[in-house]
């Protein structure tokens, strides 16, 4: 796969692949922007994405510190992004902008012609985001069920 540029186009900043190393700066900075729910362990989630070859770990870094993230992961029809992150200080910087960027970027080198995400009913901040960058409300309904028997089996609490 080829790398991902790095971007510096919005100061010092730069993404790129992010490794193992990274783990605990990634989920500290989802716990800090509300991405993690109880039934989810974090930290699974990064692994069992590395463990597949349809998936990538996209770090953005100011001066080596973790400051934005996305996991992007391709299921051979489209791609789908989770965890996109932007460190609160640094929101509205368009760090986010850049991250998706990447992860279009990402996608087309996979050859996905299609890049999708969930946003939580209710969080209007991140819905008007996606559709300032341009991304559509889909005309589907997602359907799921817990299989691990986990709390937040109800609608409303589901990841």
């Amino acid at each position: 796969m080829p790398p991902i540029p790095e971007m510096t186009r919005y100061g010092d900043w730069t993404i790129d692949i992010g490794h193992v190393a990274d783990d605990a700066a990634v989920v500290a900075l989802w716990t800090d922007c509300g991405l993690t729910r109880p039934w989810n362990d974090p930290f699974d989630d990064l692994a069992l994405a590395r463990a597949g070859p349809h998936s990538i770990l996209l770090v953005a870094r100011i001066g080596g510190a973790v400051v934005g993230s996305a996991l992007v992961g391709g299921d051979g029809h489209r791609a789908w992004v989770y965890y996109l992150a932007v460190a609160p200080d640094l929101q509205r910087s368009g760090l986010g902008r850049g991250l998706m960027a990447a992860a279009e970027h990402w996608a087309r080198q996979q050859g996905l012609p299609k890049l999708q995400l969930m946003v939580r009913d209710g969080n209007e901040a991140a819905a008007g985001f996606y559709a300032a960058l341009g991304y559509e409300l889909q005309p589907v309904q997602v359907w799921g069920r817990r299989l691990d028997g986990a709390a937040g089996s109800s609608l409303r609490n589901t990841p």
